[in-house]
């Protein structure tokens, strides 16, 4: 964490959190939040991409991992595969929304699904989600979705990001801003906004654990939650041109995240095995639903089991070291300032 040595409130366990994209996998992500706030952490600065950024933007609007885990009992996931009239044609359908729409599913039933549960708690726009306090950070909302602007080839933190195509970020909807985040490059359509066509956030950093990070001893910690897949001794070759694609776009999701998160931070990092469970497996049965959950129950215990702040502390000192700084400064200053409303220089 930033900025401002202020003392924190003793016996209080704030905490910064930043959570990985992965679909329907992010069943997974609720289950580690069960653990953290049984042991009585409190949010303060959310990030995430993608799934992560549901569950981010949930979190933030004042649901607790209990009413998550009643939510993602609940939602029938086929529902979000909303194809348009010309989609549901057989045989041909799908084929003709890839080449007019960009992808598969419109993603409609999504963005109304979250909206209506923002609204449960009061939250509409990003104005919503303004803290009301000064927490020594240069962040000024509790809620940070990464997304990726393909006109411009570049990431965007929303909402402070939104200021470089004239758009005002307290205006702007929080579940427009998520829809945003996850809309999978051929499988929900990409989002035009000001121009400019947005698409999911993990293009471009499916895991932007360094979001939050700055010079200095932290005040709290910042945990990640990332969504790891099974390792397999032998490459799966995709055969289907969609399953293909898939591949395709789940390299360029993971490989740069991975080069930056394998070694550094992983002292941080809640690596919850995912089973085999496939991004966009929307038909999961029951069974499979609390799997995943317990999965990230019993990663994020085990993690909490050996975790100290003394530790954490000191681990912060080797992500400020000279490797680490090599490899990955550049990018994370540039991402920070547009997380904080600045645009560097040209």
């Amino acid at each position: 964490m930033a900025g401002s040595q202020r003392p924190v409130a003793p016996n209080v366990l704030f905490a910064d959190g930043v959570f990985e994209g992965g679909g329907v996998k992010g069943i997974a992500l609720v289950g580690a939040l069960s653990a953290f706030e049984s042991r009585g952490f409190k949010w303060r600065n959310l990030a995430g991409t993608s799934a992560g950024a549901i569950v981010a933007s949930l979190l933030a609007s004042g649901y607790s991992a209990e009413e998550l885990k009643d939510i993602i009992g609940r939602i029938d996931y086929t529902k979000f595969e909303d194809a348009s009239a010309v989609g549901r044609i057989p045989l041909v359908g799908p084929v003709i929304s890839l080449l007019t729409s960009k992808a598969l599913y419109k993603g409609d039933f999504f963005e109304e699904w979250l909206r209506g549960l923002l609204r449960e708690k009061g939250i509409s726009t990003f104005r919503d989600l303004k803290k009301k306090d000064d927490d020594g950070t240069s962040f000024t909302y509790k809620l940070n979705v990464i997304t990726s602007d393909i006109s411009n080839q570049r990431l965007v933190v929303l909402p402070s990001g939104l200021g470089k195509y004239g758009i005002e970020p307290d205006e702007f909807s929080v579940a427009r801003a998520v829809r945003m985040s996850m809309s999978i490059p051929l499988f929900f359509r990409p989002q035009k906004v000001a121009g400019s066509l947005f698409v999911d956030g993990g293009i471009l950093s499916n895991f932007p654990i360094w979001l939050f990070d700055a010079a200095g001893r932290p005040r709290w910690p910042t945990f990640g939650f990332k969504l790891v897949e099974p390792e397999s001794a032998e490459p799966q070759p995709s055969r289907r041109l969609l399953e293909f694609s898939r591949a395709i776009l789940d390299t360029m999701k993971n490989a740069h995240d991975k080069m930056t998160v394998e070694d550094v931070d992983m002292e941080r990092t809640i690596a919850i095995p995912t089973l085999g469970v496939k991004t966009t497996q929307f038909d999961l049965s029951a069974e499979q639903r609390d799997r995943l959950y317990q999965s990230g129950l019993d990663t994020a215990t085990r993690f909490l089991q050996t975790y100290t702040f003394d530790k954490y502390v000191a681990g912060s000192e080797s992500r400020h070291g000279e490797l680490y700084r090599r490899h990955v400064e550049r990018s994370r200053h540039s991402m920070r300032l547009e997380a904080q409303g600045d645009r560097p220089s040209e």
